[in-house]
């Protein structure tokens, strides 16, 4: 077991290895090699594009050239920029790699690790200056309005190293919580931080952390959700790939707060690196007399289980995923009671999401002032969103609370791709709604999200552009919920299965006007008699496309017509006589034989046998088929 004197010593070694990343070492002019870091994105995204292989290629092609001791190989967190995995940077030059395969990496140890020369064509374009230079990481648009305070870390250590963690200030707000504080000063100082659940409601977290302190049992708990379920969310799991104890030491300082001695992380199994990167962490900590008992003397104990959910996405309502650690089905309980008063087993327990704990060590060490002072008056810190869709720029960002959708979207996410212009940006994800381009320049909280029909959820943030069909998109979000009703209440057992089966109508050019007044009737009813957060947030989809998108709803009930070209019952394909070459492409490729007419001369489809499958629109050359 280590002390705290033993954890300064290991602050003071390796922090000198982690600002070589930074600073590296310049070889004097002798001819050595200089000094640097290489940088893996270890996060799941650039792992299925094969980073390990590259992590190993790298091992090997520096051994091989006899320059191990030079150059540290870094298996790393996930950087942000996911669109251009994987992804390698290099310290101190921060030269940043997009893209890169197995077979570059003799290059570049060849070219930059030995010789010091860029290899320019697997530069990320927007770190090069005009002049060939290397713009530094945080003057680049994708990362210049970040403030990275829940991901410090991620992209910047070796997430299963506890080492490296200790160095970055890691366990030194545990330290001073233990030794310097109490309970109801930490609680204080959270709640002054403003910081409020980064799960999907926004509830202060020191008021709920206050709650369960109040409450006198002997046994109280912390769970920490990780059960990221969100259709293209994964600022959770990121979190936990790329600086897992971050998380611990938030839930530590949060027992000791509210007098919980245990701590659950209910954790997706289907995040099979932030498992096994957070069972490491767990076990290194207790290892180091970071869980267990008798912390840095203080005569407090906690320690963590790791709980695997199978992927229901009602789990992240926090009485639901109490059930599921209970080993019962995952289904939600009225409230109140609330978790913090009566939770798991009965007994006070308090639930905050991966984000929200991973935001506490830096508070406590920086203060609630500091942490106060980013933001807005109501929202205060940062927000991380996964940004994805119709944008140039897909991945992780963390920005501070207020910034525009504008500012997101355009300057860090770099605009639509292919010049097409900008439609709706979901927020929430299922449980948020659509915002259009009047909404691009309100700031990102809270309550400015409340108020125009969507939330800030747990941070997804899919943009759309002009060829997205809005009534396709509620019945994609309408079907995602549909399916992971837990049935348990009537409301949205039933009543997301009747808005699909509208909106299913609608897409298929069979809805009716009365259909319209319909979905908004009953949109209304699900939101106030269902049980839980699923089924009152279900029809938000439904009701912001009606409220911001009404003429494309009308356009597939009125005219037939998919504005977009999306829904395949409404989409009709024609071949311009006069463009067509006859060179019967589309005819060959047509699986149904939809498609007829002599070579030489323009072809004809036939509406009865085509099925839409766009597999000609696709293949022409000419320009000569077009959908309506």
């Amino acid at each position: 077991m280590k002390t705290m004197l033993d954890l300064e010593s290991i602050r003071t070694a390796r922090l000198s290895r982690l600002v070589r990343r930074k600073l590296g070492k310049s070889g004097a002019g002798d001819g050595s090699v200089a000094e640097r870091s290489v940088m893996i994105c270890g996060g799941t995204g650039c792992t299925s594009s094969d980073s390990m292989l590259i992590a190993e290629a790298f091992e090997q092609a520096v051994t091989s050239q006899g320059i191990q001791d030079k150059i540290d190989i870094v298996r790393t967190g996930c950087f942000g920029l996911c669109e251009l995995g994987p992804v390698v940077i290099i310290y101190p030059e921060e030269v940043f790699y997009s893209r890169v395969k197995v077979k570059d990496v003799a290059e570049i140890v060849d070219e930059h690790l030995l010789q010091g020369k860029i290899v320019e064509r697997l530069v990320y374009q927007q770190s090069l200056e005009e002049d060939g230079r290397i713009k530094p990481l945080h003057e680049v648009d994708f990362f210049r309005k970040q403030q990275r305070i829940a991901l410090r870390n991620c992209g910047t250590i070796d997430p299963e190293d506890i080492d490296e963690y200790i160095a970055m200030n890691g366990y030194k707000a545990l330290h001073k919580v233990l030794t310097t504080m109490e309970p109801a000063e930490v609680v204080a100082e959270v709640k002054g931080a403003g910081l409020r659940g980064r799960g999907g409601g926004g509830f202060p977290t020191g008021v709920k952390w206050e709650t369960a302190a109040k409450q006198r049992t002997g046994q109280k708990y912390m769970i920490c959700n990780a059960d990221e379920g969100d259709p293209g969310a994964f600022m959770d799991r990121s979190i936990l790939e790329g600086d897992p104890h971050s998380v611990l030491e938030g839930m530590a300082i949060a027992g000791y707060a509210i007098g919980a001695n245990h701590g659950f992380i209910y954790l997706r199994a289907e995040y099979p690196i932030a498992v096994r990167r957070v069972q490491a962490a767990i076990k290194q900590a207790r290892d180091y007399g970071l869980l267990g008992e008798d912390l840095f003397g203080s005569g407090f104990s906690f320690d963590i289980s790791v709980r695997l959910g199978a992927g229901a996405f009602v789990c992240g309502e926090e009485t639901a995923l109490m059930n599921s650690v209970e080993g019962k089905r995952g289904m939600p309980n009225p409230k109140p009671p609330f978790p913090a008063v009566s939770g798991l087993w009965g007994q006070p327990t308090v639930i905050n999401n991966v984000e929200t704990l991973a935001n506490v060590p830096i508070i406590l060490l920086e203060g609630a002032s500091w942490y106060a002072g980013i933001g807005t008056e109501k929202s205060k810190g940062t927000k991380v969103f996964a940004l994805g869709g119709k944008v140039v720029n897909t991945g992780l960002v963390e920005v501070p609370m207020g910034i525009t959708l504008r500012e997101v979207i355009y300057e860090i996410g770099g605009g639509i791709p292919g010049g097409k212009a900008f439609k709706a940006v979901q927020t929430g994800g299922p449980s948020g709604g659509c915002l259009t381009s009047e909404h691009l320049d309100r700031p990102i909280d809270y309550d400015t999200l409340l108020g125009l029909g969507s939330m800030m959820g747990s941070g997804g943030m899919l943009v759309m552009d002009e060829e997205t069909c809005m009534v396709d998109v509620a019945r994609y979000y309408l079907d995602f919920t549909r399916d992971e009703s837990c049935g348990k209440c009537a409301p949205c057992r039933i009543g997301t299965k009747r808005l699909l089966e509208i909106l299913e109508k609608i897409t298929e050019g069979k809805g009716t006007m009365e259909d319209l007044d319909v979905l908004e009737e009953l949109s209304e009813q699900i939101k106030a008699a269902s049980l839980c957060g699923l089924g009152q947030t279900a029809p938000n989809p439904v009701l912001s496309t009606l409220k911001y998108f009404r003429e494309e709803y009308l356009a597939h009930v009125v005219d037939k017509k998919c504005p977009s070209g999306v829904c395949r019952s409404l989409i009709t394909y024609t071949i311009d006589a006069d463009k067509c070459k006859g060179c019967s492409l589309c005819a060959r490729k047509c699986p149904t034989g939809a498609i007829t007419g002599k070579v030489k001369e323009p072809h004809m489809i036939d509406p009865l046998v085509c099925i839409k499958c766009g597999i000609c629109f696709d293949s022409c050359k000419f320009a000569a088929i077009y959908k309506s």
